[in-house]
């Protein structure tokens, strides 16, 4: 989809009611959903993380969204793909600016060309404990990405069309942070396989990108 098409649809995001839970439980096994629903005391005093997700122009000027790769760590999150962002710091004003610094940071995006176009819904990550806040954003310029070495194994460059279609919808068997396996919903993108709390916020964006192109 060409960019310009793009930027004028989205321009209307702000006047759509967000689907929340109807379009995140899309993307999880049913066990998950009764486990969120029990975990308001936990979310309480979960710590706080902001995330982005950026559209842009490539150089044929079709959009893209991007993702990363995290780096294979002793983690929960070990070599899982996500949205660039990250947790938020004493020197953050507000959860967006935790997103914006964690953008820069991770996969070299300046702050100043990054234009906020929408708040989505809180996702809560019950094996790291983080309640994160993400936003849509975009910037006009095709971006000059540089990664973080040490958090980031590869930048993911994913076409918006690509993402749409359905056929990037799929089951996958995967291990989570408690040791089991099980099959989960899933997106598969750039032959990534992206599940779990990212899946969840990108199965909100589609319902409502869904809604304007």
């Amino acid at each position: 989809m060409k960019f310009e098409k793009f930027l004028k649809s989205v321009s209307k995001i702000k006047n759509i009611q967000l689907p929340a839970e109807a379009s995140q439980f899309k993307m999880v096994p049913p066990f998950r959903q009764e486990l969120l629903k029990k975990q308001e005391k936990a979310i309480r005093k979960a710590k706080q993380a902001g995330v982005l997700a950026l559209f842009y122009p490539d150089k044929d000027y079709q959009t893209k969204f991007v993702l990363i790769l995290r780096n294979t760590y002793k983690g929960v999150h070990s070599a899982q793909v996500a949205f660039p962002g990250g947790k938020l710091e004493d020197q953050d004003a507000s959860i967006q600016d935790t997103a914006l610094r964690e953008t820069f940071e991770e996969i070299g995006v300046p702050i100043d060309t990054v234009q906020i176009v929408k708040k989505i819904s809180q996702v809560y990550i019950p094996p790291s404990n983080f309640y994160v806040q993400p936003f849509i954003g975009i910037t006009e310029k095709s971006p000059k990405f540089k990664k973080q070495d040490d958090e980031v194994e590869a930048i993911i460059e994913v076409d918006l069309e690509q993402f749409l279609d359905n056929q990037s919808l799929i089951t996958r068997k995967v291990k989570t942070s408690y040791s089991i396996e099980v099959e989960v919903p899933a997106f598969k993108l750039n032959d990534y396989v992206v599940w779990g709390a990212t899946a969840m916020m990108l199965s909100e964006i589609k319902d409502l990108l869904k809604q304007l192109l």
